[in-house]
């Protein structure tokens, strides 16, 4: 662990959409490798007892109206820190495929970077992705590593942990689309001259419920991500002015 990262100071936010099976467990799990951070359930519109679930688990709760995807409900938690003197937010999902235990090797990169990837594709693990979607994944690596100045294998992966400077940009500009929480994010951090970096992890099978892709979704991954990293490179450059708490 990071001798410079106040654990007390650090967000974990877990977007969650009809995650009643899984929530309880994977706050228990950041509980206990991290006894002393925050913890934000971001309810992303679900109509099962994900909520319920997660207050009576101890964590904090922003439950929102209508489902916005990742990219909204990161918004969120974002918004969240700022308003309430978090310094580190670190995104987990809330399916049981990213190890909290992996959350203090992210922390300990943000010494000298300002976004530490929990990488797929690093050399731990044996994580596989096939067709199409493995196809975008390569490609978007290059780009983004082209544009960051730095070496990523794998600028989708969800599990993040942003610094300071990173989180004060993203409470204010944090993209909502389709993906526009893994590749615009990357691209607005990179030109907003941000240091990322990646750390080698393992990822888990989903633990239970229903998985969020399907044969037709993978199926479409590729051009969605395309127009994705496309809509990523032509939008212009945020203002540098960050979100003001209310």
């Amino acid at each position: 662990m990071s001798d410079s990262v106040d654990l007390r100071r650090v967000l974990i936010v877990l977007p969650a959409l009809n995650e009643e099976h899984n929530i309880e467990k994977v706050i228990a799990e950041v509980k206990a490798a991290l006894p002393d951070v925050g913890v934000l359930v971001v309810d992303d519109g679900s109509t099962d007892q994900t909520s319920l679930r997660a207050r009576e688990s101890g964590a904090k709760v922003a439950r929102l109206a209508v489902n916005l995807g990742v990219g909204g409900a990161m918004r969120t938690g974002f918004r969240y820190a700022v308003r309430n003197g978090f310094d580190v937010v670190v995104q987990v999902d809330s399916d049981g495929q990213h190890n909290p235990a992996h959350v203090p090797e992210l922390l300990r990169e943000l010494d000298h970077a300002d976004i530490a990837i929990g990488a797929r594709f690093a050399g731990k693990g044996d994580y596989k992705a096939r067709g199409p979607r493995r196809w975008a994944m390569k490609l978007f690596a290059v780009v983004i590593s082209k544009i960051s100045g730095t070496k990523l294998t794998d600028v989708t992966s969800g599990f993040k942990a942003a610094g300071p400077r990173a989180v004060r940009l993203f409470a204010a500009h944090y993209p909502a689309e389709y993906l526009g929480d893994t590749l615009e994010a990357l691209v607005m951090a990179a030109r907003a001259d941000l240091k990322i970096v990646q750390v080698p992890v393992e990822m888990r099978v989903r633990a239970g419920g229903t998985p969020s892709t399907s044969p037709v979704k993978s199926a479409v991954y590729l051009l969605r991500a395309t127009l994705a990293l496309t809509l990523a490179l032509v939008r212009r450059k945020p203002k540098t002015g960050s979100f003001e708490a209310a």
